[in-house]
């Protein structure tokens, strides 16, 4: 959304295909935004647009370049070696690739009329899941942290989507912690916009948290990672799991156990601080290792 946002900017006409920002496209306004493309009835949907961009080569749609005689496939901005995260690098394409001088970090999200920002400032929203199994850490340590920030005058509370439902709704029942049933996306949005904090994996949902500038702490499994993909508009801490495991293999398979509750709730009070000093001033992501 930041490509689009700036290409709107500049006087271009931008429509936006996406199962997941359709859903939020109310957040979006002036933006045309529509339902993601099926493989089969792309190149055909596409033809009537001037030039089409893709973040992936093959996905959401495969053979993309194949589709469009003007494609544009953004790959090596996630594959160049940089410290600069993916939001500041599609932010410097939009300057030096599309020729966008006044080209911004913000892609356009704004909230709807009737939320308040931060309204709920115990809370703590708690996001367990990622887009695969070894970016998640242990459910029993996400458990273990929530009756910690609980203790300490928080309220924590889970997020989930329909399919992580089961494996969640008994595990959370027996501590007394909440799993609210928010339904689609734009809810979840509104939910997180209203919470006072977040904590979760590396997840699109931390990147919403953080767009919607509520204090996000990620836990990512290696640094690498984390310098790309780490979440960077609102104010934010990473933490790296496998600080101090020695090689790459090893640092995937027991990130996620060295990680213990006590790290990740100390990041989170430093977290706390670093929102009250930057109060005044402008947000930042800091790298924990």
């Amino acid at each position: 959304m930041t490509v689009a946002h700036n290409l709107r900017r500049s006087g271009s006409a931008v429509t936006v295909f996406g199962p997941h920002v359709h859903a939020l496209r109310r957040w979006f306004p002036g933006i045309d935004i529509q339902p993601g493309l099926s493989p089969d009835g792309a190149g055909l949907a596409l033809e009537a647009f001037g030039t089409v961009i893709q973040l992936h080569d093959h996905r959401p749609l495969p053979d993309f370049t194949g589709l469009h005689p003007r494609a544009m496939v953004l790959e090596d901005l996630c594959r160049m070696r940089s410290p600069k995260s993916m939001a500041t690098r599609l932010t410097e394409f939009c300057r030096n690739g599309l020729g966008l001088v006044d080209a911004e970090k913000h892609n356009g999200l704004q909230p709807p009329a009737g939320l308040a920002h931060r309204l709920h400032a115990s809370r703590v929203v708690i996001h367990p899941a990622a887009s695969t199994p070894d970016k998640c850490w242990l459910p029993a340590r996400f458990i273990a942290l929530a009756s910690r920030l609980r203790d300490e005058g928080f309220d924590p509370q889970f997020i989930v989507g329909p399919a992580e439902r089961p494996q969640w709704e008994p595990l959370l029942r027996a501590q007394g912690l909440g799993l609210p049933d928010l339904g689609g996306l734009d809810n979840v949005a509104a939910w997180v916009f209203e919470s006072g904090w977040f904590i979760g994996n590396d997840s699109g949902i931390g990147h919403l948290a953080s767009n919607l500038h509520v204090p996000t702490l990620s836990l990512f499994m290696r640094q690498g990672g984390a310098r790309t993909w780490r979440p960077d508009w609102g104010p934010g801490q990473v933490l790296i799991g496998s600080a101090g495991i020695p090689t790459g293999r090893l640092k995937e398979k027991l990130w996620k156990y060295v990680l213990t509750p006590g790290r990740v709730a100390r990041a989170f009070a430093r977290l706390r601080g670093q929102e009250t000093v930057q109060a005044a001033g402008l947000p930042g992501i800091t790298l924990l290792r």
